[in-house]
């Protein structure tokens, strides 16, 4: 079972013989490994390069324990390089190797070589890395699998799929298993054994149990909209804890690092400008938020635009949380007011720009009046677009709004140019 990751295969591609070093970075278990050591090599073979100009060094692996010293690492690569040829250097899991910042940075050096890394857990992210090599690091961000790239692999129908991804989600291992207890315990024990311990370690927290309550209530408010003070108050309220702002702040700020959640910021339309807080999280993988929630508040109406969010950053796209106002007069009284109108997405890339509303059900006039009210209120000719659950035929309505549905939008890479 082999997923064609096409989409980060050809941003590796165009950085080959670029001078940086190339960091894939990725949530833990999103498939980093698999992209340099499979799919890249593949590529690697396919277009001639000789198997020994590519050096490849598995520093997780046991047999390979020397060589995480290293002088013992930059020994064997020398002597593996006995020409002026162009080599290709894959190392895997670098944050194994002790003073890994200095061996990438003599090796860039070398100007036959061509340098990529993966890493992970509590000592390897990405801010980490770039910030050392001051502009030498050129990082690809991996998320685990789309929609599409799951269906490739799934063994089934588009809708008991959809159903599948909705409950847990594109971490690649979890479409291996068989059964729901196998995917329930794989989910429910990476996030308690692996993501939470790399958090607690890496940023020597002392109180893990704020920090999972913190998790419960970004996981239980996905899409809406809130900053530390609110739920500050929500730990005093719900909970009877107390925990500050600032601490909450910090503590987002690490599980931001960690890639388990996005932040999306609030950005007035008409007044091109960012508000600030509050703002909306997001979870980069929806099983992982499914299983710190043990599986109890599955709405699949969050979880799409969950979906639709990860969905658009995967493409490349900038994602903001709209805002506009709208002016009206109030029929009674005569007062002119502003009603303060929400769009979910604003997607930019380069000069695109999308607004994009995620709308589970249009079942009939005034559900769709409302979805359209945000669009309508924009003034100027960016495309504006909905997405439905329902299973219809994409069309564009007398107010050059595209309606599409979920499966539509998901599983065609081009679907926001029809």
């Amino acid at each position: 079972m082999e997923v064609q990751r096409n989409t980060y295969l050809t941003k590796i591609i165009n950085r080959m013989h670029n001078g940086m070093i190339k960091v894939i970075t990725g949530i833990r278990r999103s498939g980093k490994s698999y992209l340099l050591l499979t799919l890249f090599r593949k590529h690697l073979h396919k277009i001639g390069v000789r198997e020994d100009h590519i050096l490849v060094m598995e520093f997780d692996r046991f047999e390979n324990r020397q060589y995480r010293d290293p002088y013992v690492l930059l020994d064997y690569l020398k002597k593996q390089i006995t020409d002026d040829g162009d080599y290709y250097i894959l190392l895997d899991e670098v944050q194994m190797l002790h003073n890994f910042e200095e061996v990438l940075n003599s090796l860039m050096r070398e100007s036959n070589l061509d340098i990529y890394v993966t890493g992970s857990n509590s000592k390897f992210l990405s801010k980490d890395i770039l910030t050392e090599f001051r502009g030498r690091g050129d990082e690809i961000h991996i998320f685990p699998l789309s929609f599409q790239e799951y269906m490739q692999v799934y063994d089934g129908d588009l809708y008991h799929g959809w159903a599948e991804y909705v409950m847990y989600g594109g971490l690649p291992f979890v479409i291996t298993l068989k059964t729901d207890e196998q995917k329930v315990q794989y989910l429910t024990s990476l996030i308690r054994e692996t993501y939470i311990k790399d958090i607690v370690e890496r940023n020597t927290i002392e109180k893990q149990q704020k920090l999972e309550d913190l998790l419960n209530v970004l996981a239980s408010s996905i899409g809406a909209l809130t900053n530390p003070l609110k739920i500050e108050a929500t730990f005093k309220s719900r909970m009877h804890s107390s925990i500050s702002d600032n601490t909450i702040s910090k503590y987002i700020g690490y599980l931001k690092e960690a890639f388990m959640i996005n932040e999306a910021q609030r950005y007035d339309v008409k007044g091109r400008k960012y508000i600030g807080s509050p703002v909306k999280y997001y979870f980069e993988d929806i099983g992982l938020r499914n299983a710190r929630l043990d599986f109890r508040q599955v709405e699949e109406n969050h979880l799409m635009e969950n979906i639709i969010y990860n969905e658009l950053r995967m493409r490349g796209y900038n994602v903001d949380v709209g805002n506009v106002n709208k002016r009206y007069t109030d029929k009674e009284t005569g007062s002119k007011l502003t009603k303060n109108l929400e769009i979910d997405f604003v997607a930019n890339l380069g000069s695109k720009r999308f607004y994009i509303q995620s709308a589970y059900k249009m079942p009939d006039a005034e559900k769709i009046k409302q979805e359209k009210a945000s669009l309508l209120a924009i003034n100027d000719s960016f495309k504006k677009i909905i997405v439905v659950k329902d299973v219809i035929k994409p069309y564009q309505d007398e107010d050059g709004i595209l309606t599409i549905g979920i499966f539509d939008f998901l599983q065609n890479s081009d679907s926001l140019e029809w």
